[in-house]
């Protein structure tokens, strides 16, 4: 249960005065929908503003606060500016200029011959001074000066700054007064505030300390919330699996493993030979393999009398992977099923039956293979594939399926760098692919202007001639999925009048089965093209795509465009990924493009992702909802990761874990974060 001090930080929005269902939508647009999340709206910037005695005192691009006298209203003609003609206490003249339906508020805000403070930024307009649309009028010079300092808020469409300074000036009103949960020499050492005053300093002005301490607040409750997942994980039974590897002696694999693969099969063998549950990673890079590890540690739970199963994020990629296990696994004589939401009637009865007598060995499927239906007779492995699609929660779902807790490998296709492996998966067991298998051709990455668009299309008519089939993946626009789907829409409308019917869409708000459908005909083969927004399937394998058409590139994240670039070059045939760019490239965007071009190890790509990026995005992941952080920047994750990291393992490991005052104030933090499954653990374990 969540603390009562923390019940008025949750309160809907539209508890707040002046928030009725208008003002919620441009509040829900940027993420508001509780007090709490507009405490944590921080500004993006502060204006500093001098005070100016009169106009001399000032320099042109400056922002100001100065007095100034109104001494006339002139109106243009035609639909020319609106300028209000005043002078300061030296006699220094000074327009102030409104454009569009503004004169009404000039001559109200600003009447002749009484005087006004005015903020706004100094400008010359040919040989006169004006300020054009002041961003403050004050009677007075107290009023004005509260001004000197102001905050400037991300907002959406229909939210003003001053509104939105209202709102935040509301909320940190409900702030309760809370214990302290950083441990006293790290507040000592970094001159920290509490809690409660950063808050309120992170909204007044550039306060390095107040900001560093709000982010290291999240990245403390993340570390202490995966700690406790692991601690309880530790104190769990599991089942150890001793095995002599007759199943895996029989495998008849189309290459032989890499270093990467051996190493990495040691490792889980060895986890899975102990009696507490494995919680492993293994992080491979796009075509690196993973699928072949997970078979081989799949094999050890079934070689050692146990069941094993392989959770994947969509029914596309379940049946992908099925069939590419079932292939592999064809000399053993092991049996596998597939089950998925689908499956209805006998059919599903019959793989119920299976599971729960032993005579299946291996299940891949959706999340339906850990409904309350299911049981099985020992399930002793669970592989998650992509684990980043699965919450914690799911996870703790699924150990509760084995008679005693599944061990459990987790697979992701996104190389992390170390950094930031801690930052999302905390202290769990990493073993990295970082070896291509032989005989995986390089692909041909070209970036090319989009001028050139028309080529492009007609180059795709050739390209299907030959039989071969393509993906075309539309720009991020200004990370609004709306405006994504309305770009990718609109490129496929164009593409079909052209190609026909071999063209189909995927994006994000199309039905499930819509989405699969048009996903089963592209994988067939009866689609050559696929047009998508960036929700293009992780893993999807098509050998036969051998063309990947990237728009904009330059908005992507490295990472990302990494993992698009590895949906081609799947098959025995030469493949090519475009990276077709916009006309007005940023230094940052010509790097990024420049570094596909040159290197397709992921794992390096991800380093240099995090040195591009800077103080930006995590990896491209704010824009796919993936980052668990929404306070702390990069850099203070770089930074307080560490620090954060080994304060909670003091937290959990010296002072008693939650149970000690100090524990007790870190459960307020893990609700305020809401990584409260870190407290649920503990109650479920």
């Amino acid at each position: 249960m969540r603390p009562d001090m923390l019940n008025p930080l949750f309160a809907d929005t539209e508890s707040m005065d002046g928030v009725g269902p208008k003002m919620r939508k441009p509040l829900a647009k940027l993420g508001l929908t509780r007090i709490r999340d507009v405490i944590y709206h921080l500004p993006d910037r502060f204006v500093q503003r001098h005070c100016a005695a009169t106009l001399d005192d000032a320099t042109i691009g400056e922002q100001l606060i100065v007095p100034l006298t109104p001494i006339e209203h002139k109106a243009s003609a035609g639909r020319g500016p609106f300028r209000v003609m005043a002078q300061d206490d030296a006699g220094n003249i000074c327009s102030i200029t409104y454009f569009g339906r503004a004169s009404y508020t000039a001559k109200k805000q600003l009447p002749v011959g009484e005087k006004r403070w005015v903020a706004g930024k100094l400008e010359q307009y040919g040989q006169m001074l004006q300020i054009v649309h002041p961003d403050h009028i004050a009677d007075n010079s107290s009023g004005a000066m509260a001004k000197l300092v102001e905050p400037i808020y991300p907002l959406a469409e229909g939210l003003t700054q001053p509104r939105m300074a209202a709102l935040v000036t509301q909320g940190l009103g409900h702030l309760p007064d809370v214990p302290e949960w950083v441990e006293p020499s790290v507040m000592q050492k970094e001159g920290w505030p509490t809690w409660k005053q950063a808050l309120v300093d992170g909204h007044k002005a550039e306060n390095k300390a107040a900001r560093d301490r709000l982010a290291y607040d999240e990245l403390l409750a993340n570390s202490l919330a995966l700690m406790l997942v692991r601690a309880a994980n530790r104190g769990r039974k599991g089942q150890p699996l001793q095995t002599d590897g007759h199943l895996r002696n029989k495998l008849q694999l189309p290459f032989p493993l890499t270093g990467a693969q051996k190493r990495s099969i040691a490792e889980i063998e060895g986890d899975l030979a102990q009696s507490s549950p494995m919680l492993r990673l293994l992080q491979g890079d796009v075509g690196a393999g993973k699928t072949v590890v997970a078979l081989e540690a799949l094999l050890i739970a079934v070689e050692a009398g146990a069941q094993g199963a392989m959770l994947a994020p969509t029914e596309i990629l379940a049946r992908q992977h099925y069939e590419t296990l079932r292939q592999m696994l064809a000399p053993t004589g092991v049996q596998i099923a597939l089950l998925t939401g689908r499956d209805k009637g006998k059919a599903r009865e019959s793989i119920l039956m299976g599971l729960m007598d032993g005579s299946i060995d291996i299940v891949v499927g959706t999340h339906a293979i850990f409904q309350d239906a299911v049981h099985y007779r020992n399930l002793a492995l669970v592989v998650i594939d992509e684990q980043h699609r699965f919450g914690v929660g799911q996870r703790l779902m699924l150990t509760k399926k084995g008679r005693v807790t599944p061990h459990c490998l987790a697979m992701t296709a996104t190389p992390i760098p170390r950094t930031l492996t801690l930052a999302e998966y905390g202290e769990m067991d990493v073993s990295r692919l970082d070896e291509l298998p032989p005989g995986r051709q390089a692909i041909d990455t070209r970036v090319i202007s989009a001028e050139r668009l028309p080529d492009v299309v007609a180059g795709l008519e050739r390209h299907f001639a030959q039989g071969n089939q393509a993906y075309w993946v539309c720009p991020m626009v200004r990370e609004n999925e709306n405006e994504d789907i309305a770009a990718a829409e609109a490129r496929y409308a164009g593409l079909k009048e052209r190609l026909g019917n071999d063209v189909v869409l995927v994006h994000g708000q199309l039905k499930a089965d819509e989405k699969d459908a048009a996903m089963e005909r592209f994988a067939k083969g009866d689609a050559k093209l696929l047009v998508a927004t960036t929700v293009i399937e992780v893993g999807v394998d098509v050998p036969n795509a051998t063309l990947m058409i990237i728009e904009q590139a330059e908005r992507f994240g490295l990472a990302q465009l990494h993992q698009l670039r590895g949906r081609v070059g799947r098959g025995s045939k030469k493949s090519i990924c475009l990276l077709i760019r916009g006309e007005h490239l940023s230094q940052t965007g010509r790097e990024r493009l420049a570094l596909m071009r040159e290197t397709q190890d992921g794992f390096r790509l991800a380093e240099e992702d995090l040195r591009l990026r800077g103080g930006g995005e995590l990896l491209g992941t704010r824009q796919s909802g993936d980052s668990p952080f929404n306070v702390a920047n990069l850099e203070q994750i770089q930074r307080l990761l560490p620090v954060a990291h080994d304060d909670a393992k003091l937290l959990v490991e010296r002072d008693g874990g939650l149970d000690s005052p100090r524990g007790s104030a870190a459960r307020i933090l893990l609700y305020l974060f809401e990584r409260d499954w870190g407290v649920q653990l503990l109650r479920g374990g």
